[in-house]
């Protein structure tokens, strides 16, 4: 697998504010055949950072309804990936307007 389809995307809220000021933690939205392994050589290789742990969970999608007719959101897989201390990921270019 290669490193650019591993990670497909950053999850930002504020609860993983907090993770990242106090424990180091990052969430990403990686490809769900992708390994810890995989996951920590992809976040190491496109962010010039150690990792220190990985954790992944699959998250299942929601049943939607709109009007008369039921769906479902997409699964997706999730990872937790903590660094070492003093290491950091710049997710934006600007600041906050």
């Amino acid at each position: 697998m290669k490193f650019f389809d591993v990670i497909k995307g950053p999850i930002i809220t504020e609860k993983l504010d907090l993770a990242r000021e106090k424990h180091r933690q990052y969430s990403f939205v990686v490809d769900k055949k992708a390994t810890k392994h995989d996951i920590a050589n992809a976040v190491t290789s496109q962010f010039k950072v150690t990792v220190t742990g990985v954790r992944t969970l699959i998250m299942r999608g929601k049943i939607k309804r709109v009007g008369m007719s039921m769906g479902q959101r997409s699964n997706f897989k999730k990872a937790f990936v903590t660094l070492k201390e003093g290491d950091k990921i710049e997710l934006f270019e600007g600041g906050a307007a």
